[in-house]
């Protein structure tokens, strides 16, 4: 059993508190956050110790800790815990940029311990599936994917949206790692990507309650649009965009010499999965073979902390995390410079799930 603190108690902290009686192997025991209020109700509704940060990274006992941090600080808060000798397990993105991200990359291996990363829903019955059908040729050889996430932006319900638009937040910062950690997950590394970006309202207006009618300066893209060329010889489009108010388009769908596929929401656990072979006249849907249908956030913690005791690869791992952020990091770059660009990170395909694992207990 890994003993795990969290670093940060804001709203999504509530479910990986709760995954400690899912997952027996990462016993969540404490919790911090730059608000000690906060910190101190989180410890009082599940049962932990609520502290500073500082002695939550002195604790000998904790062997994980979990960044739940804002994003712009991921990368100052990782650091401190790989230098405190623990593992960490960040929310997404890895870092807002590719140089913090290399650096917590480089500093863990220093000290021997271990970088995981959001999002795991990769991890979920959904998009294991859908990795067990590609993997075992329902659709044939993989030819081309696109990846698509639409909307209008934050501030109509949110009740602190600034942060989406400016430095670090945008579409693809914030929603691209759901999209791309599927694809990566599913198809293998990418190594060269192209883009073009653009802001079509540089200014919005919130008319969420909390802040309604203040005004916001756009400071990054909201409309991101990339061609991702996949070390496999995939071609893959995706396009992530806050200027969008209605469409039709689906998720990410996965087209083969033998067919395509139709995966869920990359920001779900579930389903559904569908699947029309060549010369069918319509799509089936697939059972899930997998556990963890609901939001089961904490399961790559769960990984993670397995993983410690075996020795094996952690699947939500540092290096796919990095190489997704390189990836959305290029396609702005692309876009801003009028080329394309070549990655310089690779990873491997987190190995698959086996089948019939017992519900809360992963392989070791």
């Amino acid at each position: 059993m890994a003993k795990v603190g969290v670093i940060g108690c804001g709203n999504i902290s509530g479910i990986y508190f709760r995954s400690k009686k899912v997952f027996p192997i990462s016993d969540i025991v404490a919790c911090a956050d730059i608000i000690p209020e906060r910190a101190e109700a989180a410890a009082s509704e599940y049962g932990l110790q609520a502290m500073p940060v500082a002695d939550l990274l002195a604790d000998p006992s904790i062997d994980i800790v979990i960044n739940l941090t804002v994003p712009a600080a991921h990368a100052e808060v990782s650091m401190a815990v790989l230098d405190s000798g623990k593992s960490v397990y960040s929310e997404k993105p890895l870092a807002l940029n590719t140089r913090d991200g290399r650096a917590i990359l480089e500093r863990a291996q220093l000290k021997g311990v271990r970088v995981g990363g959001a999002p795991d829903t990769f991890l979920g019955a959904g998009l294991q599936t859908c990795r067990k059908l590609i993997d075992d040729g329902w659709i044939g050889e993989p030819v081309a994917a696109t990846a698509y996430m639409t909307n209008h932006g934050h501030e109509s319900w949110h009740p602190d949206p600034e942060f989406y638009y400016q430095t670090g937040g945008g579409p693809m910062f914030d929603m691209g790692p759901y999209y791309l950690t599927a694809l990566v997950s599913i198809l293998g590394p990418v190594s060269r990507v192209t883009g073009s970006t653009r802001i079509t309202f540089p200014e919005r207006t919130i008319t969420s309650e909390k802040k309604y009618g203040k005004k916001v300066e756009v400071e990054v893209p909201t409309h991101v649009a990339g061609v991702l060329d996949f070390a496999s010889g995939v071609i893959g489009n995706i396009i992530t965009s806050f200027d969008v108010w209605a469409a039709q388009l689906p998720f990410v769908e996965i087209y083969g010499t033998e067919g395509s596929l139709s995966l869920p929401d990359p920001n779900t656990f579930g389903g559904p999965v569908k699947v029309r072979r060549a010369g069918a006249t319509e799509w089936q849907e697939i059972p899930l073979a997998y556990h963890y249908a609901t939001n089961s956030r904490g399961l790559g913690v769960a990984d993670m902390a397995h993983a410690l005791r075996s020795g094996r690869k952690h699947r939500a791992n540092g290096e796919m995390a990095f190489h997704v952020l390189e990836i959305m990091e290029a396609v702005h770059v692309a876009s801003a410079e009028d080329r394309h660009v070549r990655l310089s990170s690779t990873c491997e395909r987190p190995a698959a799930f086996p089948l019939g694992l017992m519900p809360g207990i992963l392989d070791d």
